[in-house]
């Protein structure tokens, strides 16, 4: 039975990314023990919140060399929501704090824009790159859950495996290497999330 770790740093979210996991048959473990989570086949960074307070607790945690270590050695890893944003060098949300610094970008505040709401709360169509491994299966235009106020913009469009639309032009899921993000939540996206998250867990 392969061993996949959901990283707890107290950020929420964890149970439900927990509850999809278990529904794809796995038994996930959350933990923020070091060897767990550098001896799993597969690990997941979830998280809702600021990025700032995130960073500090996973610092906090003694987990951000540990997370590097993770994508260092291969490991298949998976960020999602604020999950996503960690991955980055740094975010508008908390100028001055330095994200983990696995892929190369930016997180912006989504633009104010008539008629949308900030956060964005809610389903959006995806624009998947054709060939994105964590799409197998989805149909181009597959609706996903949002929950976001602060937004990817990727330095190498080559990363880029969805796009949505909202006010802006958001990089919503990233793939790079043994590196994978959502901005999204597939756990709370139906069968579509669902088959996202079985992609990922077949990732050898």
């Amino acid at each position: 039975m392969r061993v996949i770790a959901i990283i707890d740093y107290d950020a929420g979210n964890l149970r439900s990314v927990e509850k999809a996991l278990t529904a794809l048959g796995e038994k996930p473990v959350i933990t923020s023990d070091s060897h767990e989570i550098l001896s799993a086949d597969k690990v997941i960074l979830p998280g809702v919140g600021s990025f700032g307070d995130a960073m500090g607790r996973l610092h906090q945690y003694g987990l951000v060399d540990v997370i590097r270590q993770v994508a260092d050695q291969g490991t298949p890893f998976l960020g999602i929501c604020l999950g996503l944003q960690l991955m980055f060098e740094s975010s508008e949300e908390s100028v001055g704090v330095e994200g983990l610094g696995l892929l190369r970008g930016t997180i912006k505040k989504i633009p104010d824009c008539p008629g949308l709401k900030i956060p964005h709360m809610g389903w959006n169509s995806l624009d998947i790159t054709p060939g994105a491994r964590l799409f197998q299966g989805v149909e181009q235009g597959a609706y996903v859950y949002f929950v976001h106020s602060y937004y990817l913009e990727a330095e190498d469009e080559k990363i880029v495996a969805a796009s949505t639309q909202y006010s802006t032009r958001i990089h919503a899921s990233v793939e790079s290497g043994n590196v994978f993000a959502c901005q999204f939540h597939p756990e709370k996206s139906s069968s579509v999330g669902l088959q996202i998250l079985k992609n990922f867990i077949e990732i050898n």
